[in-house]
């Protein structure tokens, strides 16, 4: 078996890998790392081996980002010494991947449906992991990535609330979406109402109708959801109304194996308006790429390149 923790092309990858994740990388290092993905196949296959790490480092990432708000490490240098960590020590890896800890996950463009011990249903939309904690006093449950829908089975005495992300939603009513995406969780009620209570501010009631967001920045304020476009995930559909294409490809991404990368940030302001099938991204991509003066580019079936016309 390969030893990836002394594999330069692996190391390298996690370190490309970080530096992507960084909301200001350049245009330059964003063509940098095209050229060193192009350039061996071998890094292909190393930078989706860094990616699948990423997805064990989701659990503990927390603990990094403390450190790094606490002055004490650059994130940059807390993440790539978090995913490191994984790679040398191989009994923490097994531990902190999904299938050891999650009750329940999906894939790219998988849905699921459950129902939970209580009679309560969760769909999980793309690329998605929720875990349970039911005990006689409360039902507590974890959604470590992606998307799901709730429909809570009444229950008074045993509270029903789910982590996500720093923060706590609990059911006052019967259904709402929460979705983890873009370092933020966003939380819309289809039904009733729900407590939301992110870290270091006060609880905030949402009723139906309504959608709130909240992350490092704080909680964002209630605005009016267009609850069709929230649940167009569970008929496969993709929604969008005057909302960025770096958003909407970030969207995409969550319903495809690779990377889809912007070449020019300059472009990532251009709104789109459509409906797209979340099965189909090539055709997504492709029509995005006749609609706007983009032009896209999938390079190895794994990367895709999205350039101005």
């Amino acid at each position: 078996m390969q030893d990836y923790a002394t594999d330069p092309a692996y190391l390298e990858a996690l370190e490309w890998f970080v530096l992507m994740k960084d909301e200001e990388v350049g245009d330059a290092e964003r063509k940098a790392f095209v050229e060193w993905l192009a350039a061996d196949p071998s890094h292909v296959a190393a930078y989706d081996r860094a990616r699948a790490l990423w997805d064990r480092f989701e659990i503990v990432k927390p603990e990094y980002d403390r450190l790094h708000r606490a002055g004490r490490i650059g994130r940059r240098s807390a993440l790539l010494g978090g995913l490191a960590a994984l790679v040398a020590a191989p009994a923490f890896y097994m531990l902190t991947r999904p299938g050891a800890f999650a009750d329940y996950s999906t894939g790219a463009a998988e849905r699921f449906t459950a129902t939970l011990p209580d009679g309560s249903t969760v769909e999980l939309g793309s690329y998605s992991a929720l875990s349970l904690d039911f005990t006689p006093e409360q039902r507590r449950l974890v959604l470590h990535r992606g998307q799901a829908f709730f429909h809570v089975a009444t229950e008074p005495a045993r509270p029903f609330v789910v982590q996500a992300d720093g923060g706590t939603i609990q059911a006052l009513g019967t259904a709402f979406d929460v979705k983890i995406a873009m370092d933020q969780v966003i939380v819309t009620v289809i039904e009733h109402s729900v407590k939301v209570h992110a870290a270091h501010t006060s609880p905030v009631v949402l009723e139906a109708g309504w959608q709130l967001s909240y992350g490092n920045n704080g909680v964002r304020p209630p605005v009016r959801a267009d609850l069709a476009a929230v649940q167009a995930w569970r008929q496969d559909r993709l929604i969008v109304e005057d909302v960025p294409l770096r958003q909407v490809l970030t969207e995409l991404e969550r319903y495809r194996r690779g990377r889809i990368v912007l070449m020019d940030n300059a472009i990532g302001d251009i709104p789109v308006t459509a409906v797209f099938n979340t099965q189909h991204t090539d055709k997504a991509l492709q029509v995005i790429a006749e609609t706007l003066p983009v032009q896209v580019l999938n390079a190895y079936g794994y990367l895709t390149l999205v350039y101005p016309k």
